[in-house]
């Protein structure tokens, strides 16, 4: 029979994982967490891409023909 991992500890509080609540330890912490995620606590920052939304591309952007010499 193979061993089962340790169980993980709550993501919020760091108790013990309950298993009707799994990851998290009781419905409290679970409601922190979604709570976190709908503030958008766990939005990963980006920088925006100019070229995306077609702002910051130079007039010649489009150009294929090499500049005249």
């Amino acid at each position: 029979m193979p061993t089962l991992a340790p169980a993980s500890p709550c993501p919020i509080c760091r108790r013990p994982a309950e298993e009707r609540f799994k990851p998290f330890c009781s419905a409290r912490c679970r409601d922190i967490d979604l709570h976190r995620w709908m503030a958008g606590v766990y939005a990963i920052p980006a920088k925006p891409d100019d070229e995306e939304n077609g702002e910051g591309t130079s007039p010649d952007a489009g150009d294929t023909e090499p500049p005249a010499r």
